[in-house]
């Protein structure tokens, strides 16, 4: 910096003798040396000596006062303290036209501003060189102001990890784009890198990696605060550009909320069709513009063997089953599970105090998608049919060894889909669809998430697709159990198509069935029409589990199971209960109420209470009232 600062005084000397030689003193006219800043503007934008002159002498007038009674003097007028195109031009050797013209580099890069005022010409209007451009040529390299609030560094973490922040899949990810981008020059029109997948910290790391390999630094910006205003998009384009040359720049967009055909979509579409340097987009659904080439890359968590490898590094001693459960269940990148095993402390952690924690952290993407159930129900709290119990017990035993099966005994290997485990739950509202789930996920030390469809499904084409996505991606981290509950609203069978809403409806079904079946963790579909849910998306089913209507032995045992033990509890007949043709669901609500009716009187909780609390039950689901059906002899 201090050879630039040296040249540059020398050359502002050599400036000044030359102008005050034209004013008509006498002076030793010096040499003009370019300083290294100046030299390396010049081979990145291609300025000519006289453009590299014009440039300087604007620098002049920043840091030398006294330029400025000189340029008044040659110009023959006490107010023109300023450099102008004609002033140049009498300064310096082979003026040129095209030094004015807005495509030539002074005014195309915006190195110099030209204050134009009412008529005044352009050749007599007063040059200042930009900010970002004098700060560059006296050795400070910073990156525009102007750009600051839009941009953000991307620099690697300062910690060093016990683990590459790259998986090996991953890393041979970054080696593909190398090997692509070294048979190109970075100079030239650059592909697009268009990275997908799930794993964002990842695809950052990739791009990290790549822009280190050629000598780069690597900024990122939020596809949709491009401006979208004519004159500020363009100078957002033409600041950028320069950053990349100034400061050996690459850019990361990160596209997630950026909606095809949307407004932020088109602009976005404009700034990838005129930008040429080195480019990276996180990107889903993004439509690229037809004259750029992109090399599209799926980035995916590092694989279930490699995560287990990880888990068994980090832990740092023998954890028995650990590394194949955690990795079995969690999908995590390397630097979550080292930060997870980093929150563990010294100690050596317990399998179950790190899966605590696995879940305490990818709970909060999935809460804010779909509502997450406090789940209390266990396997005693279930009245179904042996078979059905068995199925459901299943289910368990699938999530809970998928690890051994999958990866220690090479399925995975085998299959491109359906590693996860899908099963439909149906019948009748009230028949313990919902608790035989919270039991399942109790059982599996999982979190449950009911799918609210208003949330989900959108009248907006396309909204509904980005909600699904942001949910599926969200529940993969953590192998949550998602409950979609009244799944024939959204599974139902696939319309005709009339209308483009209806087109875009079945695409969202079938993305939705993708989806599913891709999905590593349970899903759990309940309904109340079987016969209305696609026959398509059945055959996709591992499981389909009825969940009949309880007969009079199974709704006894579900009277006996409801009342919870701290009830005082008069004579009940429950011969008698289980006559009354009701669901677990209606049950329960009934035993809620005679219990409030009998905590009112300060009485135990008798037959009384319970069969006007049926009465009311009856009236609400508007069924009609057999009066025998509520008279009790009072023996048992």
């Amino acid at each position: 910096m201090q050879d630039n600062q040296d040249v540059l005084a020398t050359a502002l000397e050599g400036l000044r003798s030359r102008l005050q030689a034209k004013a008509g003193e006498t002076v030793t006219v010096q040499n003009i040396p370019t300083p290294p800043a100046l030299q390396y503007l010049s081979d990145c934008f291609q300025l000519s000596p006289l453009e590299q002159g014009i440039l300087l002498l604007c620098v002049a007038l920043e840091l030398d006062p006294a330029m400025s009674h000189l340029c008044a003097r040659l110009q023959g007028d006490a107010t023109k303290i300023y450099p102008t195109f004609s002033l140049a031009f009498n300064v310096f050797d082979e003026p040129s036209w095209a030094a004015m013209s807005s495509e030539h580099p002074l005014r195309y890069w915006r190195l110099l501003e030209v204050l134009t005022s009412g008529s005044l010409p352009l050749m007599l209007s007063p040059l200042k060189i930009d900010d970002r451009i004098l700060n560059f040529i006296t050795g400070s390299n910073r990156l525009d102001h102007r750009l600051a609030s839009l941009l953000f560094p991307l620099s690697a973490s300062r910690k060093k990890p016990q683990l590459s922040p790259l998986s090996p899949s991953q890393q041979h990810i970054a080696q593909e784009i190398c090997q692509i981008l070294q048979h190109r020059q970075l100079g030239a029109s650059l592909p697009i890198i268009q990275l997908l997948g799930s794993d964002a910290g990842a695809k950052r790391q990739i791009a990290r990696d790549v822009v280190a390999t050629f000598g780069r630094s690597l900024y990122g910006l939020m596809g949709e605060l491009i401006p979208a205003a004519n004159s500020e998009f363009a100078e957002f384009m033409r600041l950028w550009e320069r950053e990349e040359h100034l400061l050996a720049l690459a850019l990361y967009i990160d596209t997630q909320e950026v909606m095809s055909g949307s407004t932020s979509g088109v602009v976005l579409r404009r700034f990838l069709s005129q930008n040429r340097g080195l480019l990276f987009l996180d990107s889903r659904v993004t439509s690229l513009p037809p004259n750029r080439d992109a090399i599209a890359i799926t980035v995916e968590k590092p694989t279930p063997t490699e995560q287990r490898h990880a888990w068994e590094t980090v832990l740092n001693a023998d954890q028995g089953e650990s590394p194949l459960i955690l990795s079995s269940q969690f999908n995590l990148n390397f630097g979550e599970i080292e930060d997870i095993a980093t929150v563990q402390g010294e100690e050596t952690p317990q399998t179950q105090k790190l899966w605590n924690t696995c879940l305490q952290r990818t709970q909060p993407r999935l809460d804010n998608l779909a509502q997450r159930l406090t789940v209390k129900a266990t396997w005693d709290h279930l009245v179904l049919p042996e078979e059905e119990v068995g199925l459901l017990q299943q289910i368990v035993q699938q999530v809970r060894l998928r690890g051994q099966v999958y990866d220690q005994w090479g399925f995975r290997d085998r299959l491109n889909r359906g590693l996860g485990t899908a099963a439909l739950f149906a019948g009748e509202s009230g028949t313990g669809k919902t608790m035989a789930a919270e039991v399942i996920a109790k059982e599996l030390n999982l979190h449950l998430y009911r799918i609210d469809l208003s949330s989900v499904v959108n009248k907006y084409i396309g909204e509904t697709e980005k909600n699904l996505r942001r949910l599926f991606d969200a529940a993969e981290e953590g192998g949550a159990i998602l409950f979609f509950d009244e799944a024939d609203s959204l599974f139902g069978k696939r319309s005709e198509v009339k209308d483009s809403h209806d087109r875009y409806a079945n695409l969202e079904i079938n993305y939705l069935l993708q989806r599913i079946e891709a999905y590593r963790g349970l899903a759990i579909l309940a309904t109340n029409l079987k016969d209305a849910v696609d026959q398509a998306f059945l055959r996709r089913l591992r499981f389909i589990i009825d969940f009949p209507f309880p007969s009079a032995e199974y709704r006894q045992q579900l009277w006996r199971k409801v009342f919870p033990p701290q009830l005082p509890l008069g004579t009940l007949d429950y011969a008698h209960l289980g006559r009354l043709n009701l669901t677990g669901g209606a049950i329960y609500n009934i035993a809620i109420n005679a219990a409030f009716m009998a905590a009112e009187q300060g009485k135990a909780l008798e037959m009384e209470h319970i069969l006007s609390a049926v009465r009311a039950e009856y009236k609400k689901l508007g069924r009609p009232i057999y009066e025998a059906e509520l008279q009790w002899d009072g023996v048992v």
